[in-house]
């Protein structure tokens, strides 16, 4: 009799592709997966520890499974990802009932380390950070499958002063070009049409084993596999695109004209606190070279709000900088002091009603932007990936060019066609909402 396993996947979307292997491995060896922790044989929590909210739901989603041990059928659990690395010791005192710690490198090792949990061993993976698994394309797809993300490459040597990743995923690795076409059209076969690509850092993909940036040459494969509709860029920093990446996206039609850029701040003061290897002037002309090759760019950002130092005209120049550049897409995140950061050493901390009356003001500020900039588009014609359909509006949910899953905006529309999810239709927007677009089918 096969064995059950109940999958928790925390944080990023990076780790559900982590988590994804993860499922593939185990698969292949005859085991199950089950939505119902009680039914489960075995318990696995893919954790994330970017910041205190994260590592806090991480341990509590770990305090709820474990109590499986005693009232289902739970025979082992299973701690993995950026907590599990971060943590190893004090988890495994603090929660007698995990039975096995994987680290953000030792995935590939899931399947050795559940057998040996299973038959009462205890195993600790925490492999060197500057391993990276290889010849993993195989995935068990999560969700309507329609999307899926593709993580290029792991880790990351920026080291921004606010950051704690490179010490949970190490140095910059990219996955070899031939291995990522693999997965991605394992992908398109299993219905994949859209595929986002993500990592620490995408725009420096290559880099380490090619000796050059070599994104564009991994789209320009990308867009010859059959199936794949889409494709999008996520986590580009400004200070690395280059006019070859901008001139491949304008020249692959399945490329969406769509860049994360989270730039952070735009005070060089802050920005050189930050760590970040840019300036206000650099962000200001490369969105002008953004805009002048692909006119139609949306663009979305990241800010990080009450940055220690950040002073009230820093924070007004923000605001003014948000005002002219326009960005199509925007969030903001109050400064979340992490230790083990150089960050969290610094003088100036700010309180956190201060951080979060920032915050609040930045988005407001966003939210009569982003309305002006989705009036431009009533009257105009997008193809819209389909989502789904909501009974209770009688019509469809949808995105453009525009909007990443789950981030993003979404476009509402009608339709007299019976239509699936990954469908691409065509919509003609009537009406502009805060955050949405909304339209009918046409054709």
């Amino acid at each position: 009799m096969s064995l059950s396993c109940y999958f928790a996947s925390l944080g990023c979307d990076k780790n559900l592709v982590d988590t994804e292997k993860m499922m593939a491995l185990l698969q292949g060896d005859g085991y199950i997966f089950t939505d119902d922790a009680e039914e489960a044989d075995v318990i696995i929590v893919n954790t994330c520890a970017f910041i205190l909210d994260a590592k806090e739901e991480s341990i509590e989603t770990i305090l709820e499974l474990a109590e499986y041990k005693k009232s289902g059928k739970c025979r082992a659990l299973i701690a993995a990802g950026c907590l599990a690395q971060r943590y190893a010791d004090e988890i495994k005192n603090e929660i007698p009932e995990i039975d096995a710690i994987i680290g953000t490198s030792g995935y590939d090792d899931i399947l050795q380390a559940v057998n040996a949990a299973i038959e009462g061993e205890c195993p600790k993976v925490l492999k060197d950070l500057a391993y990276l698994p290889h010849n993993l394309t195989k995935r068990v797809v999560t969700g309507s499958g329609a999307v899926s993300y593709l993580k290029i490459a792991e880790g990351c040597d920026k080291h921004c002063t606010y950051c704690i990743i490179p010490k949970l995923r190490g140095p910059y690795r990219s996955t070899p070009m031939e291995e990522l076409v693999e997965e991605a059209e394992n992908l398109a076969k299993s219905g994949t049409k859209e595929l986002i690509l993500v990592a620490q850092e995408t725009t420096v993909y290559g880099k380490d084993i090619y000796g050059k940036k070599a994104l564009p040459d991994l789209l320009h494969k990308l867009c010859k596999i059959d199936g794949i509709e889409w494709i999008r860029i996520m986590y580009c920093y400004p200070e690395e695109i280059t006019k070859e990446l901008l001139e491949a996206m304008k020249t692959e039609p399945k490329v969406c004209h769509y860049l994360d850029l989270p730039i952070q701040h735009c005070d060089d003061e802050i920005l050189k606190k930050m760590g970040r290897r840019t300036d206000e002037n650099d962000i200001r002309e490369k969105i002008n070279l953004i805009r002048e090759i692909l006119p139609d760019a949306s663009l979305r950002t990241t800010l990080i709000s009450g940055f220690p130092g950040e002073t009230e005209q820093a924070h007004e120049k923000l605001k003014n900088f948000i005002k002219e550049i326009k960005f199509d897409r925007l969030g903001v995140f109050p400064y979340s002091e992490e230790e083990g950061t150089p960050a969290a050493e610094f003088e100036g901390l700010l309180d956190e009603d201060t951080k979060n009356s920032r915050a609040e003001e930045i988005m407001l500020l966003q939210k009569d932007i982003i309305k002006k900039e989705n009036e431009k588009y009533i009257g105009r014609t997008l193809s819209v990936f389909t989502e789904g359909y909501l009974p209770e509006d009688g019509c469809y949910i949808g995105r453009s060019f525009r909007d990443a899953p789950d981030i993003d905006g979404y476009v509402f529309f009608g339709s007299d066609n019976n239509l699936m999810t990954g469908d691409m239709v065509r919509v003609l927007i009537e009406k502009a909402n805060d955050y949405d677009l909304v339209g009918k089918e046409t054709h």
